[in-house]
Order: structure tokens, then C-alpha cells, then sequence
């Protein structure tokens, strides 16, 4: 049973001593009193509940940035009050759409693609009260591993068995093809493998599909191309009543340099100055508009909103509310 989805329904058979057994087993408290709280967290975007699912975090080498001195990235992260020792750790998250009718997630995290500090997207799924199962579609921004890989388990099986996957045809047609590996630099070479072993239980069951720019898959969510990260990297944009967010992808790696310097692109970027153009455009874009954001690598949840400044962009992170259908 999807506990937190049949609260409601529980509440008229089990009372309320009923609810508070079905809110402890939907929040059960940690063995160990120095864990965190489970990775999610839900932000109403007019009638859709978008969850939060945290993977895990990933240290960033500020060697890797391009387009600044270092000694202005270090002061940049220094400012931030981020610790860069030397590397910088970077939140992997994803973000699960519920209007009512349907369970989309787009990316999926890394599964054990990327060691122990990742791979927990299903686990915080299930803690946020939803089933694997129950996933209908992923919408992966692009096919790094750390958006793709979580798609598969680590036994290879496919981690959302009901859902289908789909990615630019761009991304496919790049991260799929042997005969791409030899573009880019040896370390980044194995991000290929990991991408066909990630979706060959998908294509083998006739689950994994491709898309265009200006394709319709999901009603309410609009591809948004911003591609230059990866040929096909593609943003998307959920429309619900009055309200909008943009569910950018990798625009932003290091936020407390990239948001101040949209010009600085990072190493794994395929194409660095696309992956600038497409970032100028969204910043701007989402900051006139007022979207909120959902980022899969600025400081969990991720979820929102930019403020222009008079260099760059400033992070203004949603307030914590609970219950989420509280009047606003």
C-alpha cells in the first residue's frame, strides 16, 4: 500500500490512532541517532505535488571549472562558505511529478555508477511513500551517469520495471554509439558503457524511447533544448493552473561560481560554449519569468527561485512548509 498517498482514506477506516500507525510506518525513526532525515521533499506547483528525491552528493575538482582564475573560483567558494578541500561537494537530486493521473521522474540518479555517496534514489522514493512500480515515465535530462545510470539496479534489472525511459535523440544517438568514445577525453570514456548498460533492460523490453525538440510526451511538462552540456541536453518545463517550473538539469554544477560567472563551463561539458549559450538564456529566462527551479546540483531540495544581481544571479531557496496544501 502507497501509505502517504491513502492517508486520507485511512483517516475514515483506522481513526486516529490508525494514522499515526500508518505515519509511523511511513516515517520510520532512524537506528542511529546521528542519520539524517530521509532525502525528499514535497513542493506543491499549482494542483502537482513535484517531490525532491536526493541520490546522494558528488565531489566537484574546481580544477575542472574553466572561464575564471582559480584564485577567483577559491574565493567564490570561499565566500559561499562551501569547503573545498580540495574538492567541492555537489548535491545530486531528481524530482518526482505527481499530478494525480500519472508519476513522472525526471532523472534518476547514479545507482552504483558513482560509489558510496550516491545510489539512494530508490531508497528515498520508497521513503516518500511511493513504489518504484508505480513510476510511469522518466525523462532523463541527458545521459551521464549520474542522471541515467539510476534508471537499472545494480544486478543490471530495471529499478522502475512499469515506467518508460525516454531521452533526446541527440543524447542517444552521442552516449549510445561506440564510435562517439573516441571524442572525448580517456576518464570520461566509461560514461558510454555505463550509459547502454543503464538503458539495455529498457530498449530489450521495448521501453526505452527517444524524442525531438518541440515533441509533446508528457501533458503539462514542455521539453525546453538547452543543449551544450551534452549534444541533447534538454531541460523541461511543468506547467500547472498559473504556476511553472523549470526542471533545468545540469545548467549549473558549482552554483557558487556558475550563478555569479554563467560564462564558466566545466570539463565534462561536450560543448562548452552551447552549454554557455543555453545557460545565459535559462538564467534569464527563469529569472524575468519568476519560474521556481528545480536543479539537479544546487544544495538539496533544489527547488528555487533566481534573482538577478548586478553581476550574475543570487540562490533563493524555498521555505520549508508543512503541510504542503497549507494556504500560501
Amino acid at each position: 500500500m502507497n501509505t502517504i498517498k491513502n492517508l486520507p482514506r485511512l483517516a475514515g477506516v483506522l481513526g486516529l490512532a490508525g494514522i499515526l500507525a500508518a505515519t509511523q510506518m511511513a516515517f520510520a525513526a532512524p537506528t542511529d541517532q546521528y542519520q539524517q532525515a530521509a532525502g525528499f521533499y514535497r513542493q506543491m506547483v499549482g494542483e502537482t505535488v513535484v517531490t525532491a528525491v536526493y541520490d546522494g552528493y558528488v565531489d566537484l575538482d574546481p580544477n575542472h571549472l574553466s572561464g575564471l582564475s582559480q584564485d577567483k573560483i577559491q574565493e567564490h567558494i570561499f565566500n559561499e562558505y562551501q569547503k573545498a578541500s580540495p574538492l567541492v561537494q555537489t548535491a545530486v537530486n531528481a524530482f518526482l511529478v505527481d499530478d494525480g493521473e500519472q508519476l513522472v521522474l525526471i532523472d534518476s540518479g547514479s545507482s552504483d555508477c558513482f560509489g558510496p555517496t550516491m545510489g539512494r534514489m530508490v531508497d528515498n522514493i520508497r521513503a516518500a511513500g511511493f513504489e518504484p512500480e508505480e513510476v510511469d515515465t522518466v525523462l532523463l535530462t541527458h545521459m551521464h551517469p549520474d542522471h541515467a545510470c539510476g534508471v537499472a539496479l545494480p544486478d543490471g534489472e530495471r529499478a522502475f520495471p512499469n515506467a518508460t525511459v525516454w531521452a533526446a535523440s541527440r543524447d542517444a544517438e552521442y552516449w549510445l554509439n561506440e564510435d562517439m568514445e573516441s571524442t572525448l577525453p580517456e576518464d570520461q570514456r566509461p560514461f558510454f558503457q555505463m550509459a547502454r548498460n543503464a538503458i539495455v533492460p529498457y530498449d530489450s523490453a521495448g521501453k526505452f524511447k527517444t524524442f525531438n525538440d518541440g515533441d509533446s510526451i508528457v501533458p503539462g511538462i514542455q521539453l525546453v533544448p538547452s543543449n551544450g552540456h551534452t549534444p541533447g541536453h534538454t531541460s523541461y518545463l511543468l506547467s500547472s493552473g498559473t504556476e511553472k517550473l523549470l526542471l533545468w538539469g545540469d545548467i549549473v554544477h558549482m552554483h557558487s561560481v556558475q550563478l555569479q560567472h554563467p560564462d564558466v563551463t566545466i570539463a565534462v561539458d561536450v560543448d562548452p560554449e552551447a552549454a554557455i549559450a543555453s545557460r545565459t538564456r535559462l538564467l534569464a529566462e527563469a529569472t524575468s519569468e519568476r519560474w521556481l527551479v528545480a536543479a539537479a546540483h544546487l544544495p538539496f531540495p533544489g527547488i528555487g527561485h533566481l534573482q538577478g544581481e548586478e553581476t550574475g544571479y543570487r540562490w533563493v531557496p524555498v521555505e520549508y512548509r508543512n503541510p504542503i496544501n497549507s494556504e500560501r
